[in-house]
């Protein structure tokens, strides 16, 4: 078989001995670690329902190193946000000689930076919403003039919607700013887009149904993705044929142009008009109760064992030649 040189092949694994010992790395520092606990948990008890030998460490009590002194096999990434999710765990395990899940040091750079994420988009002439970088000195009156309101402000390289803020008055953009700003020096100002949130999952180059998340809260934030009972989930989302079809190859370039791989999940927005926004890729969606990679997975009969199973296959990915 011909494979073009920038296409990625997942190697399928029929017995779970393939896989060898799996180190499961999950908490870690980062301001998402207990979305990180949990995600961990349940993968680590959907890689042992399979009779994967895993094991569940916390990267805030155990060396990095001590994964080739304890020989492990691969690792399955379930640690969110900085540190784990940014490309520095990948590179770490890159030169200890260790495969891992999902998307490679580039990828998962690119796509946990916000601002990096709308260079290479705007780039690549893929739709995002109008932005401009901020910070302590931005001007409110430009920013308004630039972007309107309302719109939207959050740090470029945190995730879970932490630190992120929508703003409807120009007395609240200065204090939207500071808190965007105590988390990461780099930030940005984002046009909002009024209409339905999307989300799509991408699993081994495929997309996987999509999912309309409402919430009755002022937007998918923190509480709504993790802890809410009153967010609603429509899968497969009630889209048109000809949407669902736009918004599949749209997610599949995106993942394209930021190097990501293996699995992931595409944020985008749909204005009054259906006309689709992207947000950003999150190369490590959560795997909890709430989250919405295993739910999409559902959805086609894949069970979250199965889906666990199949994220770790990620592992033996290979450049096709």
């Amino acid at each position: 078989m011909h494979v073009n040189k920038m296409q990625r092949v997942t190697q399928s694994v029929i017995e779970s001995k393939d896989f060898g010992k799996v180190a499961v790395l999950y908490g870690g520092n980062s301001a998402e670690r207990d979305v990180s606990l949990m995600s961990g948990q349940a993968v680590h008890a959907g890689l042992i329902e399979k009779n994967v030998n895993a094991h569940l460490i916390d990267l805030q009590t155990y060396d990095l190193q001590n994964l080739v002194n304890d020989k492990f096999d691969r690792v399955w990434i379930a640690l969110h946000g900085r540190g784990g999710e940014d490309g520095t765990l990948q590179g770490a395990l890159e030169y200890l000689g260790i495969p891992y899940t999902g998307s490679g040091v580039l990828g998962s750079a690119l796509c946990m930076d916000k601002l990096r994420s709308k260079q290479v988009f705007v780039a690549e002439n893929l739709p995002t919403p109008k932005w401009m970088v901020v910070d302590s000195e931005t001007s409110v009156d430009e920013l308004i003039n630039t972007i309107g309101l309302p719109l939207v402000i959050k740090p470029s390289n945190e995730g879970s919607s932490i630190g992120m803020s929508i703003v409807h008055e120009p007395v609240e953009l200065t204090r939207a700013i500071q808190d965007a700003l105590k988390l990461d020096a780099s930030s940005i100002a984002e046009q909002y887009i009024d209409g339905k949130e999307i989300t799509v999952s991408v699993l081994h180059n495929q997309v996987l149904p999509m999912i309309h998340i409402e919430t009755p809260r002022t937007f998918y934030d923190y509480e709504a993705k993790y802890f809410s009972d009153n967010t609603k989930y429509h899968c497969p989302a009630n889209l048109p044929e000809s949407l669902v079809l736009q918004l599949s190859e749209l997610s599949l370039q995106a993942f394209k142009a930021l190097n990501a791989y293996g699995w992931g999940r595409v944020d985008l927005m749909l204005d009054r008009n259906d006309k689709p926004y992207l947000l950003e890729i999150n190369t490590l969606p959560g795997m909890t109760s709430h989250s919405l990679t295993p739910m999409s997975a559902a959805a086609v009969g894949i069970a979250f064992s199965d889906l666990v199973w199949k994220v770790l296959e990620t592992s033996f990915v290979k450049e096709g030649v």
